[in-house]
């Protein structure tokens, strides 16, 4: 196994079980590529250096005894929204927060896999925006195009995982936030059921809109990571029956009935699909047809899901914006996004609960008629660093709209999604497409992206060593 970057996650657990590398160093290699890489990407926020090579020590000690669990001795990362003991959890905002007195349930559950959390990675400030930038810890940075974001809020997972620093992580997804990062960093990346990888020590985050899912170079390791990590813990509110997705990785979907989407969803601002990515979408069905599978163009029965989204989002950030050590120091729109969701935490936040589940009878009459749909993951392509960040109040969320008006509406209905690539717009920034299903319908979706990747190899593509100033080709 070469030192330059992450083989996958099950490559690299077979190195493993077979004695072909050990723990240590695979965590020397990978806290040495995150140093190099730190100042050009600035991937993450924490790196744990002594302790994750403690624990890479007692993993192969483990190893040498015969022991075996599925992530033993296997580096990754997770997002700053997630509890690691004796760690701060920032989540993206300035000052001086306590380390965390125990694990997150999704962590205590990759550390029980046999996971080594090799540091934590960045993300903006309380997850809200489609960029991982901001002065707590400066900009994350595209692999693919360094003068370019990877996206948010799990910028920093995705950047990691895209560079090659790490071989999967974990990120959440609160409208997006791990699939518009993976579709602009040409990645896997899994939003499951809402429970399916527990939140906790919050029983539901952001009013349950946002939920814990894997990035990774393949359909395989994100499914890997997904397994490792899923579960609930006993005070968790949703809790689905349990599932084993990686096992759908290389099974016959069977012939699926396919809806290409290519209209947003209701929103309040106008948003128009970038013809490059609308013909990358398109090219993605014709390959499913060319598989078997019956698609046509059918747009689902959305509605004004919106009014059943921020509420939610706003309240969200008004409980999270109580718990920082210095409220003062939270950027200007988050107090006023916090001060929004105090006005409608009440009786608009119970309304918009109360709507959920008449969406999810109304759109999941939908999949009556068709088993999958795919839809672009984000109207643009990602934007220049500081293109989003430098905008205030309605100029961003009208920017935010523009671009990301795909995702968030599975996160009001809580149902699963996976981004897969979808290949390369304007000279060289990816882009991708998202498979979504209804409720417990990963194995059916991780089976069709697997079927995908098969055929378009894209995990086989990797970021060349070019400048922000020069486009990859």
């Amino acid at each position: 196994m070469t030192p330059d970057r992450a083989h996958g996650l099950v490559e690299t657990r077979r190195a493993l079980a077979d004695g072909e590398v050990t723990s240590r160093a695979l965590v020397e290699r990978t806290l040495a590529r995150i140093e190099a890489a730190q100042e050009t990407l600035n991937a993450f926020r924490i790196v744990r250096a002594e302790a994750a090579l403690a624990e890479a020590d007692a993993a192969d000690r483990e190893l040498a005894a015969g022991a075996r669990r599925p992530l033993l001795g296997v580096p990754v990362a997770v997002k700053d929204d997630m509890d690691v003991a004796g760690e701060p959890t920032a989540f993206g905002c300035r000052g001086d927060f306590p380390p965390a007195a125990a694990d997150a349930e999704a962590v205590r559950r990759l550390r029980a896999a046999g996971a080594v959390i090799v540091g934590k990675t960045n993300t903006c400030e309380l997850g809200q925006w489609p960029f991982t930038e901001g002065p707590a810890f400066g900009d994350t940075r595209n692999p693919w195009h360094t003068g370019h974001t990877p996206g948010g809020s799990s910028g920093g997972s995705a950047a990691a995982v895209a560079a090659g620093l790490v071989p999967a992580a974990l990120g959440s997804d609160g409208a997006g936030s791990v699939r518009i990062p993976a579709s602009w960093t040409h990645l896997i990346g899994i939003k499951p059921q809402r429970g399916r990888i527990s939140t906790w020590p919050r029983g539901e985050s952001f009013h349950g809109i946002t939920v814990n899912g894997t990035l990774a170079r393949t359909v395989a390791d994100a499914a890997l990571l997904l397994d490792a990590a899923s579960g609930n813990h006993p005070g968790d509110p949703h809790r689905p029956a349990a599932l084993t997705v990686a096992d759908a990785v290389g099974r016959d979907p069977g012939r699926l009935r396919v809806a290409l989407s290519l209209k947003p969803p209701f929103t309040a601002l106008p948003a128009r699909l970038h013809p490059q990515i609308r013909t990358r979408i398109v090219q993605l069905a014709d390959r499913l047809a060319a598989l078997g599978h019956e698609v046509e163009e059918a747009d689902p029965p959305y509605g004004q899901i919106g009014l059943a989204f921020l509420p939610r989002a706003t309240a969200g950030i008004a409980e999270r914006a109580r718990e920082a050590p210095d409220p003062a120091l939270l950027d200007r729109r988050t107090r006023d996004a916090a001060r929004l969701g105090r006005l409608l935490g009440g009786l608009p936040l119970r309304a918009a609960r109360r709507a959920e589940p008449v969406l999810h009878r109304r759109i999941g009459r939908f999949f009556t008629s068709y088993d999958v749909i795919l839809a672009p993951t984000t109207a643009a392509p990602p934007p220049l660093v500081g293109a989003l960040h430098r905008l205030g109040g309605t100029a961003l969320d009208r920017a935010m709209i523009a671009a990301c008006p795909y995702a968030w509406p599975w996160n009001v209905l809580g149902w699963p999604g996976v981004n897969v690539p979808a290949g390369f717009v304007d000279g060289g920034l990816p882009v991708g497409g998202q498979l979504l299903g209804p409720a417990g319908s990963e194995p059916r979706l991780v089976s069709l992206a697997a079927q995908l990747e098969t055929e378009l190899r894209w995990h086989e593509q990797w970021p060349p060593g070019r400048t922000a100033q020069t486009p990859v080709g």
